[in-house]
């Protein structure tokens, strides 16, 4: 068995090119690419070799990606989300990821989400040891959702970096104070040492997606006047603030992975051209071990990430009254359909690429060993499999036994409304991954 070990102590619219979705059936072979090798070698790595990511070794450079699972309850780990994470684990990942796991409780975008309470870690140690038994790593998301943040389940108001109206919600998010900033940066400092008593291999700290950092970042969303506002520096004060404070806390106990959009996907928020500056940024100030790049707005612009299917019908049937009827009604203009390739954030991300030294987890798209290659040959040292693991958690061993395997991902995103009720590929499951017994917490006694 591979066990994970530590070795330190010490106006972008996407053009993507069309692609029928196809049919549940498995193709008959995976899709052929070409890429430019960037490695020093000019020999790139196997993506299914052993890796180092910061002080830990990974079985392989197959990372998780953060999917929010629907499984906690009441901000605790349950038997089935230990059982989720156990599933790619056996799977055959290098490391699996447990998505969201918010730093403040007004920062939660779900009542039931992870927040990292004392009530939180006998679980959290639970799903560290399930997961380590099957010889992957794992990593917890961590982060602030801030303007995406739900008010009524939270019982707190959201924070954004101004005040802003959230029509989802028919509420303002409330524009954060200075205080509020430090405590944000304190909480996130928090929950990465939380995550090394838990048993964490690894952190990913969200800096994307509108949540409340990314927000900052966003010129659209950030009308601030003082020092957290205006200019790029100024609006990029505070992810790098928070990932200094973060490095200062862990040191190099545990590998620290910043997941950033590339660009929002709306007019006026942020884009490629400021992301590479960011970048360059935290690489200089040397908070990071390596670097994810997303896209799109969980307030704005959700799909933008996701390409494929825009599933409205299926959002509408999950959501409550009023959101049923207005999805029904205008979903389409925010749901919205972005055509679907393979490794389809690659020709924004190898821009970052170019311009850093950092190691990097290329996202989007990454569906079987083609696609997993082409990334290698292009720079990236690891790839995020998300949907196609939904499809098939075992993929990465069906892969590692036979290359020419493609995935049965139809990227339907029928998966995304799931999360209401324990995300799974409805192709699969279309009952619940929540069992008998959800809203058990494990590694509890009475």
């Amino acid at each position: 068995m591979f066990v994970p070990v530590r070795t330190g102590i010490a106006a972008h619219e996407p053009r993507p090119a069309s692609r029928s979705p196809g049919s549940p059936e498995r193709p008959a072979s995976s899709p052929s690419y070409r890429g430019t090798v960037t490695s020093t070698t000019g020999i790139p790595p196997d993506p299914l070799a052993p890796a180092r990511l910061g002080p830990v070794q990974l079985r392989n450079r197959v990372v998780k990606a953060a999917t929010y699972e629907g499984l906690g309850h009441h901000g605790r780990v349950t038997r089935d989300l230990v059982d989720f994470h156990v599933g790619y684990a056996k799977g055959g990942v290098g490391m699996t990821t447990v998505a969201y796991c918010a730093v403040a409780k007004e920062g939660r975008t779900d009542r039931h989400q992870i927040c990292w309470t004392d009530e939180a870690l006998p679980g959290l140690r639970v799903l560290t040891d399930a997961v380590h038994a099957e010889g992957a790593a794992i990593s917890a998301q961590i982060g602030h959702g801030g303007p995406v943040a739900n008010p009524k389940g939270n019982g707190l108001p959201a924070l954004a970096p101004s005040r802003y109206f959230r029509k989802t919600t028919l509420s303002f998010a409330q524009k954060i104070d200075h205080a509020g900033i430090e405590r944000v940066k304190r909480a996130h400092a928090g929950a990465a040492l939380r995550a090394i008593e838990c048993g964490f291999d690894a952190i990913e700290v969200h800096l994307g997606h509108n949540y409340l950092i990314s927000s900052f970042l966003s010129p659209k969303l950030n009308h601030r006047t003082d020092e957290y506002g205006g200019s790029l520096e100024n609006r990029a004060r505070l992810a790098r603030d928070t990932m200094r404070a973060v490095r200062d806390a862990v040191g190099d106990r545990i590998a620290v992975i910043v997941k950033m959009n590339l660009d929002d996907g709306v007019p006026g928020g942020f884009w490629l051209d400021e992301a590479i500056p960011v970048t360059r940024w935290l690489e200089a100030d040397g908070t990071c071990d390596a670097l994810e790049m997303t896209a799109g707005s969980s307030l704005l612009n959700p799909m933008y990430l996701f390409k494929g299917d825009a599933p409205v019908r299926e959002f509408a049937a999950v959501l409550p009254q009023p959101l049923k009827l207005a999805v029904r009604a205008v979903g389409k203009h925010f749901i919205r359909e972005y055509p679907y390739r393979d490794a389809f954030l690659l020709e924004d991300a190898r821009q970052i690429r170019a311009a850093v030294k950092l190691p990097m987890v290329l996202l989007g798209g990454i569906t079987g060993r083609a696609s997993m290659e082409v990334a290698m040959r292009e720079g990236f040292q690891y790839v995020a499999m998300g949907r196609a693991l939904l499809r098939e958690p075992d993929l990465v061993n069906r892969v590692a036994a036979e290359p020419e395997t493609p995935s049965l991902c139809v990227h339907c995103n029928k998966c995304m409304p799931t999360n209401f009720t324990g995300t799974r590929c409805v192709l699969v499951d279309r009952t619940t991954t929540r069992g008998a017994q959800w809203g058990q917490p494990a590694g509890y006694v009475g």
